[in-house]
Formats: C-alpha cells, sequence, structure tokens
C-alpha cells in the first residue's frame, strides 16, 4: 500500500486519537472507557508497525511513534491509578466502612457470634442437642475429619502441593458463596441475612461443641484457629452489608425505596469487597497452613491468636487520621 493512501486511510483515526490524548493529560477523564482506549492504543501500535516495516517516511513515523509513547505514558498512569485506589481501599477505605456501619456490624457480629458461642457451650453440655442442627451423616463425617489418629489432620502427612492449590480453590468457591448468600439474601427485607447468621453460627457451634465434648478439641480448634480470624469476621461483615439493604427496604425514610436500596448498595459493595478479600485470605491460610502437620498445636494457637488481633486491630485502627475521624 502506498504511503499516501495509508495516511489518508488512518489520518481520521490518528487526529480522534490526538484529541483524546490532549484531554486525558489535561485531566479530564470524562469520554471514552479505558478499555476503549486500549484498543485505540493497540490499532496505532500495529499501524506504527506496518508503517515501519513498509518503510514508509518519517513523515508519517516520527508523529505515529509520539502518539504511541504518550499513549503509554497515560495507560502506565491508569494503571498506577488502579493500583493506588486498590491499596487505599485495603488500607483505609474497607476498615472506615466497616466503622461507618458499626450499629450493623454490631448486631451481625452479636447475632453470628453469640450463636456459635451457646451453641457450642450447650452441645457440650448435652451431646446428643447437636443431632437438632447438624445430620447424623455431617456429624460423623466431622469425626472423621477431626479424629487425631485420621491421615488428614493432626498427626497426618501432609498433603501434596497439587492438592493445597485444589484445596485453595475449593475453599475460595465454598467460604465466598457462603459471605454471597449471607449478603444477598438481605434484600429478603434483611430476614434473610438475620437467617443465615444465625444458622451458619448455630452449625459452626454445634460442630466445636461436638468435637471437643468428644476429645477431638485439640486437633479441631488447632486446624480452625488460624483461618477462623479472617473467615468468620467475612461472615459476620457480610450479614452486616445485607442488614443494611434490609433497612433500606424498611426504612428508606424520605427518599423512594429503590433510591433508598440503590444507595445502601453502593456503600454495602464496601464492605464486601472488603469480605471477598477476607476470605481469600482465609482460603489461603486454610490451604497452606491449617492443614500442615509438623506445628505444634500451642504453635498454631499462638499464630491464630496473633491473627484475630491483627484482624482487630486492621479494623478498628486502619486508615484513621488525625484530621479525618469516623
Amino acid at each position: 500500500m502506498k504511503q499516501s493512501v495509508f495516511e489518508s486511510r488512518h489520518q481520521e483515526d490518528w487526529l480522534r486519537f490526538a484529541t483524546q490524548l490532549d484531554a486525558l493529560e489535561r485531566g479530564k477523564t470524562k469520554g471514552k472507557s479505558h478499555d476503549a482506549f486500549s484498543a485505540d492504543y493497540r490499532r496505532l501500535c500495529q499501524q506504527l508497525a506496518l508503517a515501519q516495516e513498509r518503510g514508509y517516511s518519517s513523515h508519517i513515523i516520527d508523529p505515529l511513534q509520539q502518539l504511541a509513547m504518550r499513549g503509554h505514558q497515560q495507560l502506565y498512569r491508569h494503571r498506577s491509578q488502579m493500583g493506588g485506589k486498590l491499596l487505599s481501599f485495603v488500607l483505609a477505605d474497607f476498615p472506615r466502612r466497616v466503622r461507618t456501619e458499626w450499629r450493623f456490624v454490631l448486631v451481625a457480629s452479636l447475632l453470628f457470634f453469640a450463636s456459635l458461642i451457646v451453641m457450642a457451650a450447650l452441645v457440650y453440655g448435652f451431646p446428643n442437642l447437636v443431632y437438632s442442627v447438624v445430620s447424623p451423616e455431617q456429624v460423623a463425617e466431622m469425626e472423621s475429619m477431626y479424629d487425631p489418629s485420621a491421615a488428614r489432620i493432626g498427626q497426618a502427612i501432609e498433603r501434596e502441593s497439587s492438592d493445597d492449590w485444589q484445596m485453595f480453590g475449593y475453599y475460595i468457591m465454598h467460604n465466598i458463596g457462603i459471605g454471597f448468600q449471607t449478603y444477598a439474601s438481605g434484600l429478603l427485607f434483611g430476614l434473610g441475612s438475620l437467617f443465615f447468621l444465625l444458622f451458619n453460627g448455630l452449625m459452626i457451634g454445634a460442630v466445636a461443641g461436638h468435637l471437643t465434648g468428644i476429645g477431638f478439641g485439640q486437633t479441631f480448634w488447632s486446624f480452625v484457629v488460624g483461618h477462623g480470624a479472617f473467615e468468620l469476621t467475612a461472615i459476620a461483615l457480610a450479614g452486616a452489608a445485607g442488614l443494611k439493604l434490609g433497612a433500606a427496604l424498611l426504612a428508606p425514610g424520605p427518599r423512594p425505596r429503590g433510591e433508598a436500596l440503590r444507595l445502601a448498595a453502593k456503600d454495602s459493595v464496601e464492605l464486601i469487597g472488603g469480605v471477598i478479600l477476607l476470605l481469600l485470605i482465609a482460603a489461603f491460610i486454610e490451604a497452606y497452613w491449617s492443614s500442615m502437620a509438623w506445628p505444634s498445636p500451642t504453635l498454631k494457637y499462638s499464630v491464630g491468636g496473633g491473627l484475630w488481633l491483627l484482624v482487630l486491630s486492621y479494623l478498628t485502627l486502619a486508615g484513621r487520621t488525625r484530621h479525618a475521624p469516623d
């Protein structure tokens, strides 16, 4: 293709791309999405490569190289901004949101952890009570999993790394499923979130009380104490996010119910973003630390206590500034 034909065919695209760059460089980010800009940038780079391959003159190649360099700078800046926003969310925005929604967090945490502790104590004192919330088949499965002499936990031979990776994926899907279920059911005027908080608390408590009562407590508690800091906290926060949705439907205030729900969903999404982060960490710890056979129970309890302190300190202290109180 002749240089003049090539230039006339793509001249309009180059001018449009240059206009986009001018707007971005002036700080005007409205307009095309990042994906659309990336597609235009890749197209320009392809055209530059063709021009160089065909030996076109510097009259075309030099301006295209300048556009490509400017486009690359804008893409890099956007990615840096995205990374900064993600870091800001993890270090400040999420814990601030937890503290802002402290009423919902308090209600969800009390319901979940209180039901867990009370049920564990009741089952420990009255062993047959476990069958009121857990089926005999599930009880037998839990006993098999946490039997100190079993081949999976306690003094087990550790899994292969490929098995750890598979379990990591399984824990992610399982945990996020529970979190999303607890959150989304808040659309049932909050009743769904209340139900799943109570249900999960009773189930976990019943299993904990039963295994402790039959002498498997050390195996069980040393396994769950590490990842439990992130997983159980995430479940409570997912419930808090669901309760916020339910409250918007039950008491929208002066706003129409749809608008109140939209605003509540916008705020609760920040909680859910953090819940997903906590569940990912929990899945990683469960797959790669909790299942390890070589650490002593004392070491696992120490690490678990440290992780609980870390989570509580993070949610209560992270993101605080002297001039921006919660």
